[in-house]
């Protein structure tokens, strides 16, 4: 006899011989009543689920929300109360590149998080920059086209890339830090994370702030230059993953600083920028960092593909004392992540264990596809609502204050009077000569095969920036291209 469980079916039938099918003599043919192997190639033909349009290569692991800071007067979250500790998810991901894309590429990086609160899942979905390529949603699937493959070769596109980009000003901020030293982290722990829109607290007065997230690594930063990163990607596609579940495997768990900016609501009309703007940061002078707690994660998955793959994150999931903002892109993604949840997971993507949370859950959504939870009404005969059943119902004491959306158009307004260079001429002068240089060797070599017409058009958004952005640009790709540009900066 064996101490090893016995293996079944998915019905939970015995499994006497899992080496040989089932034959009609003994040189065949396959019998159609072998059952189990035809469970077997049905489950295996339906193993695959849709990959994530964006951030389809993702890394993850649990972990810890421990709160050191008192930011009760701000709001009345329970997971950001002082002591509080929260179990959490985070995953990592690149936006561009598909399941089987190598790790060490320069991409923005995703940074979400699902902490499991006693008040129900919170979700944080951000990226390791705090700022992104464009501010409108309109806009969003448009870049993302050109982050994928072209329609006719089947190929990425460098053209697609820079030509959105040279035609789209607000994306120089993002396309900076892009191709700067912190453009391609060498493994998650060695990267910061930001829930990048603006987001809002509400305390127990119903009054509303202003809110930026920031997770600051205690690792310290890394990166890779383009020649190192390439080497590695020789040797290994899989870095990452390496990295982040070898270092926990190992008992080192990497952990972040959490901290918070905060606005008063009334000063979103005051800022020389418009403090919804995803393509814009808060300076620091103005709104300082408030260190309010440390995030650490130290336990792998059992199953990726359950508890990585499956994972799925929105900004839709806020808790009481956590609201959203006026930021366009934050509004649309609220739907749309949702969405591509449903699409790629199911009806109920929410019920599956890694999704679900800590707390029980009453809702009166009905039926679909692969429903195994059943009603979860609070009562039988409830399916309904209102009734009279004794199912689940309304609790006002939640109930958020509403949202300011009046204002100044032309300030909110997408395109006029929108400065696209003043933060970027900021974070171009915090840039070192070395940090510079290799700004603009990286610049050069991503725009490999662009056309003049293009190239031109991108110059004259540096030169904006800082006259020797677009110079420095223009010499690199003289020097990897014999590429002669336009010497003369534009006014």
């Amino acid at each position: 006899m064996t101490d090893k469980p016995g293996m079944t079916t998915s019905a939970g039938a015995p499994v006497s011989d899992n080496q040989n099918s089932q034959t009609a003599g003994p040189r065949g043919p396959v019998l159609m009543q072998d059952y189990q192997l035809i469970e077997k190639l049905a489950h295996q033909n339906r193993e695959r689920i849709p990959e994530r349009v964006v951030h389809a290569k993702g890394w993850g692991a649990f972990g810890t929300l421990k709160i050191t800071g008192d930011i009760s007067r701000y709001t009345r979250a329970k997971a950001l109360q002082p002591g509080a500790e929260t179990p959490m998810l985070a995953r990592f991901s690149t936006v561009a590149g598909e399941l089987g894309a190598a790790d060490a590429e320069r991409d923005v990086r995703g940074f979400a998080l699902k902490f499991y609160t006693e008040e129900g899942n919170w979700d944080l979905v951000g990226n390791n920059t705090p700022v992104f390529f464009v501010r409108d949603p309109l806009k969003f699937p448009d870049f993302i086209h050109t982050q994928k493959r072209h329609p006719r070769t089947h190929l990425r596109s460098t053209t697609a890339m820079w030509d959105f980009w040279s035609l789209s000003p607000e994306s120089l901020h993002q396309v900076t830090i892009l191709m700067s030293d912190r453009g391609l982290p060498v493994a998650p722990m060695f990267m910061n994370g930001y829930g990048s829109h603006t987001y809002s607290f509400w305390n127990n007065d119903n009054e509303r702030f202003w809110v930026k997230f920031h997770f600051k690594t205690r690792q310290g930063h890394k990166h890779y230059t383009n020649a190192e990163a390439n080497k590695v990607i020789g040797e290994s596609r899989e870095t990452y993953q390496e990295e982040l579940f070898g270092t926990i495997d190992r008992g080192e768990f990497p952990k972040w600083t959490v901290q918070v900016q905060i606005m008063p609501e009334s000063d979103a009309d005051k800022t020389s920028y418009n403090p919804f703007d995803l393509t814009k940061v808060w300076p620091h002078a103005e709104y300082p960092p408030i260190e309010i707690g440390v995030m650490e994660l130290n336990r792998n998955a059992d199953n990726y593909f359950a508890e990585i793959e499956q994972a799925a994150f929105s900004p839709s999931n806020v808790v009481p004392g956590i609201g959203h903002s006026p930021d366009k892109m934050l509004q649309a993604r609220v739907f749309s992540y949702a969405d591509a949840h449903r699409y790629r997971l199911g009806t109920h993507y929410e019920a599956l264990p890694v999704n679900a949370p800590k707390v029980p859950v009453h809702h009166y959504h009905k039926d679909g596809p692969m429903n195994f939870m059943g009603p979860k009404t609070g009562a039988t005969d409830a399916y309904y609502e209102p009734n009279s059943m004794g199912g689940a119902v309304e609790n006002p004491g939640v109930k958020e204050p509403p949202l300011k959306i009046d204002g100044d158009a032309d300030r909110y307004n997408h395109r006029i009077g929108n400065d696209d260079y003043g933060q970027v001429t900021a974070l171009f002068n915090l840039f070192d000569d070395g940090q510079k240089s290799r700004l603009y060797a990286n610049i050069a070599a991503a725009m490999a095969g662009v056309p003049g017409e293009i190239i031109e058009r991108q110059l004259v958004h540096f030169d904006r920036v800082h006259k020797d952005y677009g110079n420095g640009v223009r010499a690199a790709l003289k020097d990897a291209y014999q590429y002669e540009a336009n010497p003369v900066a534009a006014e």
